[in-house]
């Protein structure tokens, strides 16, 4: 699966949770913060993007990710190998 593919995915498990975010451009080097998601609400989205892209990762791994871009390497990373 390539990083776009993947980022197609989390921007998708993103809308759904906030749907406010449809009409927003929404860009790899934001942070999933800076568009208005709570601690929660990326949890739920970092969840949902595992369970799709069939990853089991523990969610300890992916406290140093900064931006969505961050997330998706890591998640590309995982596929990979």
């Amino acid at each position: 699966m390539t990083k776009a593919e993947i980022f197609e995915v989390t921007k998708r498990n993103l809308i759904e949770l906030l749907p406010e975010l449809e009409s927003v451009n929404i860009e790899p080097e934001q942070s999933m913060k800076d568009l208005g998601a709570n601690s929660i609400d990326r949890a739920d989205v970092v969840l949902q993007t595992m369970e799709a892209l069939e990853i089991k990762v523990p969610l300890h791994q992916l406290g140093g990710i900064q931006n969505i871009q961050g997330l998706i390497d890591f998640f590309h990373d995982r596929l990979q190998g």
